[in-house]
């Protein structure tokens, strides 16, 4: 489901309370300054397709219990329907007093219906509703964001594979360390994305319970059957208990989590970006069509998209926290702070949204230098560690021959020797040590689970490109309703 885009415009004059849910409780007319402060309309329009699916649920569960005759029943859907219509072309029209989404729907639709429409918010809350909503906007997004991170996923196994056996230096401390495949970097990638999706769909699983019928905290003595509405929004469960059902919002602190995990994994991605792409590295050219000029200096090509994927992931851990130091001193039930919970939801979601797709295409589109890489992974000094583990296959122990290698390292440095010479020259070592110093040598003779060898990348990419169809799958099998 697409963002909604509708201009609500902006709020001036006088509001009048006559037209607001609770007027029959209250005197006089609501302070201008107070109806700013506290509208949600500006934002929460975000909910309306999922605030009419949700409508039509209670509208039916109304009617099974007799509330609504069948003519009423129709007439109500029918006016639901519409109203869907008029905000998709955005030509619904809002009006003084609509303080959010979930009101003007129901002013619009009491508009169309009569005493009909006055009767749809019968064994209703705004609490419930609201929570139904917000419930059934974020399983949806994070479905489509699953479904996005899949595709980034393949987008990194193509890449693994176009590599081929390339080779390039491994890094630790930003300091070259053992030479890998590149493939096994973008496997690496690849992988962290696969425990998003796999940390989302749980994140799924928890939410995936209605609260229709909660009501305002407490339930109704109208007899509805919160069952039956939620078998009608594809809930697979219901709530338990309904103090809990209109208060809770981890659900919501879940979902900012996880996109925030997401913008952490892309950030890592942009900084390597900005890094590889740089030509004191030179690793790689991103496409022209993922970059800008400058504004001033004419060579200029910037990684702008690398870039934003690293800032905005900041953006995305201060909707979470944002969050968290809103709900953490809330009593039960609704508190009218939990409004605060959509606007950092709606930017995160957005903002992933956004994210995905061009770092895709950045990643899918640039082009690797091969001879850079491997020229960076060539040095003698990262198969240090070779000439070591080479003499505990001699017996050897780990820590004598760790020193034996790291003499050697600092004796080449120091003295401008190369450290082949001073290899073949050593007693323990020799030609047959010399040769683990041959370009391209080093990375063929790992042999553990999961290392960086043509051998274990080749199998490696096996079993991510069957973790990657099993999670399709996961995600096809879903098939939670849609607004």
């Amino acid at each position: 489901m697409g963002n909604v885009a509708i201009d609500v415009g902006t709020y001036s004059g006088t509001w009048n309370l006559e037209m607001t849910l609770w007027q029959s409780r209250l005197e006089g007319q609501l302070d201008d300054a107070v109806m700013q402060f506290t509208e949600s309309l500006s934002f929460d329009v975000e909910l309306a397709p999922y605030d009419i699916l949700c409508s039509k649920a209670h509208v039916k569960g109304l009617a099974k219990i007799g509330i609504l005759t069948p003519e009423e029943e129709s007439m109500l859907i029918a006016s639901l329907d519409r109203v869907s219509v008029e905000i998709d072309q955005n030509i619904f029209e809002f009006k003084t007093g609509d303080e959010d989404i979930h009101t003007a729907i129901e002013r619009r639709i009491t508009e169309l219906a009569g005493d009909a429409g006055a009767k749809l918010h019968t064994g209703r809350s705004r609490n419930d509703q609201v929570a139904t909503d917000l419930r059934l906007y974020t399983i949806d997004n994070l479905i489509d964001i699953v479904g996005m991170l899949l595709d980034m996923e393949g987008v990194l196994l193509e890449k693994a594979i176009d590599s081929a056996d390339s080779y390039m230096p491994g890094y630790t401390h930003l300091q070259r360390a053992q030479p890998i495949l590149v493939a096994h970097h973008f496997l690496a990638h690849g992988w962290a994305l696969t425990r998003d999706v796999s940390r989302i769909l749980s994140s799924i699983d928890l939410m995936d319970v209605s609260p229709l019928g909660a009501g305002a905290l407490a339930g109704s003595s109208i007899a509805l059957d919160p069952h039956e509405t939620a078998k009608l929004l594809h809930f697979s469960k219901l709530f338990e208990n309904s103090l809990d059902a209109v208060s809770d919002r981890d659900f919501v602190a879940d979902a900012l989590y996880d996109l925030s995990i997401v913008g952490i994994h892309l950030s890592r991605i942009g900084e390597e970006m900005v890094i590889w792409s740089s030509n004191e590295f030179g690793f790689v050219s991103i496409d022209d069509r993922y970059a800008t000029g400058s504004s001033m200096l004419p060579h200029k090509k910037n990684p702008d998209v690398a870039e934003l994927a690293r800032g905005k992931s900041g953006r995305l851990i201060g909707n979470l926290t944002g969050l968290l130091a809103t709900l953490k001193g809330l009593p039960l039930a609704y508190n009218r702070d939990l409004q605060e919970d959509k606007q950092p939801l709606f930017d995160s979601v957005k903002q992933i949204k956004l994210a995905l797709p061009a770092i895709s295409g950045m990643i899918s589109t640039m082009a690797i230098d091969r001879e850079r890489m491997a020229e960076c992974a060539d040095s003698s000094y990262v198969a240090a560690i070779d000439l070591a583990e080479w003499l505990v296959g001699r017996d050897v122990p780990f820590r004598t021959a760790h020193g034996i290698a790291a003499s050697l390292v600092r004796d080449s440095l120091v003295r401008g020797v190369p450290l082949s010479e001073l290899v073949e020259a050593h007693p323990q070592l020799g030609s047959a040590a010399t040769e683990l110093l041959n370009p391209g040598t080093s990375v063929t003779r790992r042999v553990t689970w999961g290392s960086a060898s043509p051998d274990s990348v080749g199998l490696q990419m096996d079993r991510f490109r069957a973790k990657l169809e099993s999670d399709r799958r996961r995600l096809e099998d879903l098939g939670h309703g849609s607004a």
